[in-house]
């Protein structure tokens, strides 16, 4: 697993974490504050890393219009 999936995979599963702490009202409204800090973090991680992948697979993806027979760009 490469080290922007694995950053997705982790940020993804600690949003899971707090929004499911959140639901059952484990949080107090002295940790909510910061909570939702770590999340918006988290988002933005998630964002840059989906965006990346996006335009890799994009780029890929263009390879295929392209009529020679020379390999893609990695």
């Amino acid at each position: 697993m490469s080290s922007a999936n694995q950053k997705y995979s982790e940020a993804i599963k600690r949003l899971e974490e707090i929004l499911e702490n959140i639901d059952r009202s484990n949080v107090d409204i002295d940790e909510l504050a910061e909570l939702a800090k770590e999340a918006t973090d988290l988002i933005k991680t998630c964002r840059f890393v989906l965006k990346n992948t996006e335009k890799s697979v994009q780029e890929a993806l263009s390879c295929l219009n392209d009529d020679t027979v020379t390999p893609c760009n990695s």
